[in-house]
């Protein structure tokens, strides 16, 4: 069995269990109900978002160090699973403030650096389609992907340093949580972790074949 069949059969298992513990385990909160449940999966989605733009930070930097394609390959895999991640992530969220807030959508700190994260994320990925030289390219995304990931410790800090009502900063401090939420909380952060492992590893296979083609179909084109 290959390294990804293994990771993402790990992962099947990690989310049933996950999911086992969200409606059989974990108690439902007192003031919101059932639908606090939803913050077992946001919040795994949001924090593999944010490590999935540390990745393409870091990658970013290596290829401006070693000019390597293969980090160029790697900050754009990374980055497609951080832009599907936080768009989950947000879609979730509005989902949890209608209920929590009564509001589809408010221009919470939290909410609202997130969002533009977003956008910026998802036009780091229009710009690696843009019809630029390989190497040109590698390096104006990289430069990007450096200069983009000053948002990310924002988006983590902005319920600190701003007056948040987001939910998740009232978790995260202890606030109400039993023991078995904090539970189903890490058996989630787990199981999406095998999940976007075995992810980026399928989507930096996919980034280097195109690699790949497009250098060949360039060399043909000569």
């Amino acid at each position: 069995m290959s390294k990804i069949k293994f990771l993402a059969l790990l992962a099947g298992l990690g989310l049933c269990v996950g999911q086992y513990c969200v409606w059989f385990y974990a108690p439902v909160e007192r003031t919101m109900g059932l639908v606090q449940k939803i913050f077992y999966l946001h919040l795994p989605m949001s924090w593999w978002a944010l490590v999935s733009f540390g990745v393409v930070f870091a990658a970013s930097l290596g290829y401006l160090i070693k000019r390597r394609p293969v980090f160029d390959d790697l900050a754009g895999a990374a980055a497609g699973l951080g832009v599907l991640f936080s768009g989950l992530s947000l879609i979730s969220g509005m989902l949890w403030a209608r209920a929590a807030w009564n509001v589809w959508w408010t221009w919470d700190p939290r909410l609202s650096t997130a969002l533009i994260m977003w956008f910026v994320y998802a036009g780091y990925l229009a710009l690696r389609s843009s019809p630029m030289g390989r190497e040109r390219r590698a390096m104006v995304c990289a430069v990007l992907g450096v200069v983009a990931f000053a948002d990310v410790p924002l988006v983590f800090l902005s319920a600190r340093l701003w007056r948040s009502v987001h939910p998740a900063v009232l978790a995260s401090r202890g606030g109400g949580l039993e023991p078995e939420m904090w539970h189903t909380v890490l058996v989630n952060l787990a199981a999406f972790g095998l999940l976007w492992l075995a992810m980026l590893l399928v989507r930096f296979s996919q980034v280097r074949a195109e690699a790949g083609i497009e250098a060949l179909a360039a060399r043909q084109g000569r």
